[in-house]
């Protein structure tokens, strides 16, 4: 592990630690903005009491985040569809699990392969600790919601779900009601895995389920952008934000677009029905939440480095989300199962002239913060390469 990274990490986990045992309700409103009424996001993330965040735990869980030794086939890690260099995604509309090569853009499956694609898009990671936002910049992390139907609340819930998954991590190897005792053996038969998570978690059953969510889930609290253009407006540096982006955070109010995309992470954290077209690439209709075609509203944090769009990314660039978004305000549905009359009645048109679209567009690149965790490790404790299979 790179020494520099491993004191960077080590200090945000003490500086979270310390915070958290000082203040456990912190108050994020270091600066709002008075136009969209949205406080900045806080400095610290907060973890379940159940969940202790420590330097242990953190680096544990980073550890398992890039070891494919969690995958069936030993071939895909959750780094794999949550890389660094796609802001913690994959940068594909339909991610592509265990018995595929490559990264990005230039993942593909082996052949022979009876191995579908993924279901719905990988959304990014950067900022995950803070779902479950509300307006005020309060969240419970017990209860933030996850996956793009909202079935699982908090992190440690939603790691096990790709771990079991057959399409993302799990394959033929075993069976879904076996998969996490079965990564519970491999881990146990690995003695630094014996010693990282004795360290992280002391005495007891040295490996569990539990353990392998908590600690990647404390990893990924410490993946935050909290430094875009936008933040640093709020916080006083009123040259942060261009003309240009100025202008798009109005059309942004003036069009509705906050009342959804609300708060400090952009989002509201509920499901809406959007009649969202169909990804050819699926065999069958993805009716999304409960089957009614609803889908969790996304963040915008990071919104400009995390294409595809859309919970199956249907939509290559903002500009053709701002076309969907001009049609369904006909109104039509664009997706033949989901009628008129059940499209949500808050989602309004957006209809802008060019400059408009590209005054809003730059606003929206504003809510990046390339600044994130790039560290990507050299080796893991299983021997396998970090990240999954390349070739």
């Amino acid at each position: 592990m790179n020494g520099r990274h491993l004191v960077s990490l080590l200090t945000t986990i003490l500086f979270i630690a310390v915070v958290l045992e000082a203040c456990t309700n912190p108050d994020p409103n270091s600066g709002i903005d008075p136009l969209l009424s949205t406080p900045t996001l806080p400095d610290i993330t907060t973890a379940p009491v159940s969940n202790t965040l420590t330097n242990d735990t953190a680096l544990l869980g980073q550890a398992l985040f890039w070891d494919p030794i969690l995958s069936g086939s030993k071939d895909v890690a959750c780094a794999t569809c949550h890389h660094p260099h796609n802001a913690y995604t994959d940068g594909l509309d339909l991610s592509l699990g265990t018995n595929a090569t490559g990264f990005g853009q230039n993942r593909q499956f082996r052949s022979p392969n009876d191995i579908p694609v993924s279901k719905r898009n990988a959304p990014t990671l950067l900022n995950a600790a803070f779902n479950g936002m509300d307006s005020n910049g309060n969240y419970d992390p017990l209860t933030a919601p996850m996956f793009w139907d909202s079935r699982t609340q908090s992190l440690e819930n939603q790691v096990k779900g790709p771990l079991s998954t057959f399409e993302e991590m799990r394959g033929h190897a075993y069976s879904e009601t076996l998969s996490l005792d079965s990564l519970v053996a491999r881990l146990s038969a690995i003695p630094e895995y014996q010693q990282l998570f004795q360290k992280a978690f002391g005495n007891g059953p040295t490996i569990t389920p539990s353990k392998i969510g908590k600690a990647i889930a404390t990893f990924e609290r410490t993946l935050t952008a909290m430094n875009s253009p936008y933040d640093r407006y709020l916080r006083g540096e009123k040259t942060a934000l261009n003309d240009q982006q100025l202008q798009g955070m109005l059309i942004f109010k003036d069009e509705g677009c906050h009342l959804c995309h609300a708060g400090p992470m952009f989002s509201d954290y509920k499901l809406h029905i959007l009649s969202v077209p169909d990804n050819p690439k699926l065999a069958s209709t993805d009716a999304g939440a409960g089957g009614t075609y609803a889908f969790r509203t996304p963040s915008l944090r990071n919104v400009g480095q995390t294409a595809p769009y859309m919970h199956n990314g249907v939509f290559q660039t903002l500009k053709q989300v701002l076309k969907f978004y001009d049609d369904i305000g006909e109104p039509i549905s664009q997706n033949p199962h989901v009628p008129v009359q059940q499209l949500d009645p808050k989602i309004q048109r957006i209809a802008l002239r060019d400059a408009e679209q590209d005054q809003l567009i730059a606003f929206l690149n504003a809510l990046s913060d390339p600044g994130f965790d790039k560290f990507i490790p050299t080796r893991v404790p299983s021997g396998l390469q970090p990240g999954g299979t390349i070739k």
